[in-house]
């Protein structure tokens, strides 16, 4: 027996090749993928455009893969984080994110990370696989319409700040921002995308050469090698020589600014001397700089950076006329905040099998 394909794997010519070659009329393929991508539908029983016989030879013919909600949790601050069951069963997590005027989606790329920071939930649990780019891009469809229905308005920015390494999965994460830009999709700016990655030199070359439109953020944390190497082990594989070699052409060859994304933990990395490191580090590319305060993951061994170190920390920058945010923490409550992705499931899961 044939394995069916999934119909969403197929570009638009491919689907009317398969229309001619069933002795079907070509222009039913424009049908069919406009219910896929602009009308987001979910089976072949919502394509009610197409006759019957139409949507049985469609079913009989491929499949259609799509994510299943598993859970979703609402925090006191409006966040909410969502748990998706992929078809084998794997777990992962995303995030709605309200702020004042916009609403943001916090997506995932991989099931689990096999990058094992260790201030991060994710890293944790290890690696289960790399998502599909329609895994990818389900997520940004469920959270736009939970946008819409807890806040009246739909999704304004996209992350791929969840769980896994989006620059290890690479191809799926640039296929699944095609289909979200799209003006056959979702039809959003790519202006209003940010890829958020630990620092894969080759990679982030790759970007440049690829002369990708959405925004790339660095997740840094740490500006010497002698600390990075103790929160991010594969900065001993790619130290920070490498790296800002890899960050100098990818602002020559865009003439982009990025984003440094610095989380503050107690007595580590928030000295005035590591805002120095951190200056120094960022004079070869102009850059902003995204503070975060650490969100408290059990056995790391990491504590939130005192507020009075932040505000010291944040001044040293701006005095070196750096662009600085601090960013807030939401979703705390409910384990959705930067970082915690997974440590509920991974709990949950560790419960169940000691039962």
């Amino acid at each position: 027996m044939v394995e069916k394909k999934d119909i969403r794997d197929l570009s638009l010519p491919e689907i009317e090749e398969f229309f001619r070659s069933t002795n079907e009329k070509p222009f039913r393929a424009k049908q069919v993928y406009e219910w896929i991508w602009k009308k987001n539908c979910r089976s072949f029983s919502e394509m009610t455009s197409l006759s019957r016989e139409t949507r049985t030879l469609l079913e009989e013919n491929f499949h259609f893969s799509v994510l299943q909600p598993a859970g979703e949790s609402v925090s006191s601050d409006g966040t909410v984080k969502s748990i998706f069951k992929l078809p084998d069963g794997a777990l992962v997590e995303s995030v709605l994110i309200p702020a004042d005027s916009r609403t943001t989606a916090c997506i995932s790329s991989q099931a689990g990370c096999a990058l094992a920071c260790r201030f991060c939930a994710t890293g944790m649990l290890g690696f289960t696989r790399n998502l599909t780019f329609t895994e990818i891009f389900d997520q940004v469809v469920i959270l736009n319409q939970q946008s819409e229905r807890f806040h009246g308005k739909p999704l304004s920015n996209i992350v791929y700040m969840g769980m896994g390494e989006p620059l290890m999965n690479y191809e799926a994460v640039i296929r699944s921002i095609e289909k979200i830009t799209s003006a056959k999709a979702l039809g959003m700016s790519p202006q209003r995308i940010t890829v958020s990655s630990v620092g894969i030199p080759k990679m982030i070359r790759k970007m440049a050469d690829d002369n990708v439109k959405f925004h790339f953020a660095l997740s840094l944390h740490a500006a010497t090698n002698e600390k990075r190497d103790q929160i991010i082990p594969l900065n001993k594989k790619h130290p920070l020589q490498e790296l800002t070699e890899a960050l100098k052409y990818y602002h020559e060859k865009t003439g982009k600014r990025f984003t440094i994304e610095y989380i503050l933990f107690r007595n580590f990395n928030d000295s005035l001397e590591d805002a120095k490191s951190l200056a120094l580090f960022c004079k070869s590319f102009p850059v902003k700089i995204n503070l975060i305060g650490y969100n408290p993951v059990e056995n790391s061994g990491f504590g939130q950076s005192d507020p009075e170190k932040v505000r010291t920390f944040k001044e040293f920058l701006e005095s070196r006329n750096m662009i600085v945010n601090t960013r807030k923490s939401r979703g705390k409550d409910i384990d959705a905040a930067c970082g915690q992705l997974a440590l509920r499931n991974s709990e949950k899961r560790k419960g169940k099998s000691e039962k």
